[in-house]
């Protein structure tokens, strides 16, 4: 007898197994897979920003004096007052200075002049959709988080519904019937399981984890989220809103360029500026490690009053401070970010293919859903086609913010609520691919006669080049797939 991971696997299990496996996708597919998608494109919002605004000053370094003067700048003409002022640092991957408060951001220059606002609505889309899903920001988090664990019980659930996935991990038949989708599924789900799981168990923590913090506030901190928080983030000295000057910001930065200068600073944040509560937080990547950062904190006459402990205090600190990099891939630099994109194309194919295989199996059994089998395909293929309808409106300057939602959510839906109408799935799976290719071809166009005086800058020629061949890629494979996969005739049921 063949040995497997699951020596007793049952008759029985395996069945309930596969039933809650195929239920819980059915349920919860289309909204897994726009998070798949957006996550995938996610992975290289910096470069999309570098791409949206390609003229923004850019530089490696700034001086600590120059920052501290740009940021003086922003607050004095703030109105009404924020209540905190960021420095972003210039990174590899976005070389650029921007000074944000609480309602809005501006380019710095190395000298520290203020140069114009930044402002990258579609890359802002992309990452709120992928965020919340549009939602208000603590229902989205919660949805996209329980979401995220409900990826992890579909990964589970598949594997316990194929005792033999992992020893036929390398046995991959190549057709267009049931077998070869299944295998290809399979396959995806066993090569890409770390990444998959991983990605899924951290992307439920940051969902989640607000939500949890106001229970457990609810319940043993009288509404308190700060004393939940606080022992990984640290917490914050009282509030004193009384006037007084604005802090000091120069000190803080030259004191971590010469006590610390292996760590990188990428964000300084002055809480309460021009109030005499006000202090200062430095966050600093340290290279070779997993965590964003830690928090190296300063009162408002620049001295330092120690570090918050993610780089170096307890294990749970450490683990909670390496979510966010675990999850987005912003560790590693550009290979680890070419990784994530390649993973996260296979977990939309392992997505895809999942509810393929269900409708395959249903016409070899006679109840075949044409109907359902085409909403699949409107909700695959029409949701790159709706994001490269908002990036078309967005580099147009025709809309932006709610109206780039509005864009994505009401085309989506109609695309979605027409393949259910035409009930022929390799119609429509044509149809929306041409249609994405076509909308991104435009959209590139348009954004580079807006840009022509960057077209040759590093920061726009990426971003413009993979995007065409994205495009080109979309319109080849309709070539590929005219005469769709054969079918059985069987009388629909849907």
């Amino acid at each position: 007898m063949v040995k497997t991971l699951w020596p007793k696997s049952s008759t029985v299990r395996v069945a309930r197994s596969l039933a809650a496996h195929s239920i819980l996708g059915l349920a919860l597919g289309g909204l897994i897979y726009i998070l798949a998608v957006t996550g995938t494109l996610s992975v290289f919002n910096r470069e999309f920003q570098r791409w949206e605004q390609p003229v923004a000053p850019e530089m490696t370094t700034i001086s600590p004096d120059a920052a501290a003067k740009a940021a003086r700048t922003v607050f004095e003409n703030e109105d009404p007052a924020t209540t905190h002022l960021y420095i972003n640092f210039p990174r590899p991957d976005l070389p650029r200075t921007v000074i944000t408060t609480d309602t809005q951001a501006f380019f710095v220059t190395a000298d520290g002049d203020v140069a114009g606002r930044e402002h990258f609505p579609w890359t802002q889309f992309l990452l709120d959709l992928h965020y919340y899903l549009h939602l208000p920001h603590i229902l989205g988090l919660t949805v996209v988080g329980a979401l995220g664990a409900f990826l992890i019980a579909l990964s589970l659930s598949g594997f316990l519904a194929h005792p033999r996935i992992f020893r036929d991990a390398f046995a991959l038949r190549r057709s267009a019937d049931r077998v070869g989708l299944a295998d290809l599924h399979n396959r995806l789900s066993v090569w890409t399981a770390p990444f998959h799981i991983s990605n899924a168990l951290t992307g439920a923590i940051l969902g989640l984890s607000s939500v949890l913090a106001f229970a457990i506030a609810a319940v043993s901190f009288d509404n308190d989220t700060s004393k939940v928080f606080g022992p990984v983030f640290g917490e914050d000295p009282a509030v004193n809103e009384a006037s007084t000057e604005l802090a000091e910001i120069a000190a803080p930065l030259a004191y971590m360029a010469e006590t610390y200068p292996d760590i990188s600073p990428t964000y300084f944040i002055l809480h309460d500026p021009g109030t005499a509560g006000q202090h200062a937080s430095v966050i600093a990547s340290h290279p070779d490690r997993l965590i964003f950062g830690d928090y190296y904190n300063f009162n408002a006459d620049g001295q330092y009053l120690g570090n918050t402990g993610l780089s170096d205090g307890t294990v749970g600190q450490q683990i909670s401070g390496s979510v966010y990099n675990v999850h987005f891939g912003n560790w590693g630099g550009l290979p680890v970010k070419i990784a994530y994109f390649l993973f996260g194309l296979a977990l939309c194919t392992i997505i895809a293919s999942g509810l393929n295989i269900y409708f395959v199996r249903r016409q070899s059994q006679g109840r075949a859903a044409p109907r359902l089998e085409a909403g699949w395909v409107g909700i695959v293929w029409g949701t790159p086609a709706a994001l490269a309808l908002t990036l078309l409106a967005s580099v147009s300057g025709v809309t932006e913010g709610a109206g780039l939602v509005a864009l994505f959510w009401f085309p989506l839906t109609a695309i979605v609520t027409a393949c259910l109408f035409i009930g022929d799935a390799p119609r429509c799976r044509r149809v929306m691919k041409l249609a994405g290719a076509i909308l991104l071809v435009i959209g590139t166009f348009v954004h580079a006669i807006r840009h022509s005086d960057a077209l040759g800058q590093a920061s726009l020629i990426p971003v413009t080049v993979c995007a065409m061949v994205i495009a080109v890629l979309l319109a080849a494979s309709t070539r590929n797939s005219r005469s769709g996969r054969p079918r059985t005739r069987h009388a629909p049921a849907e």
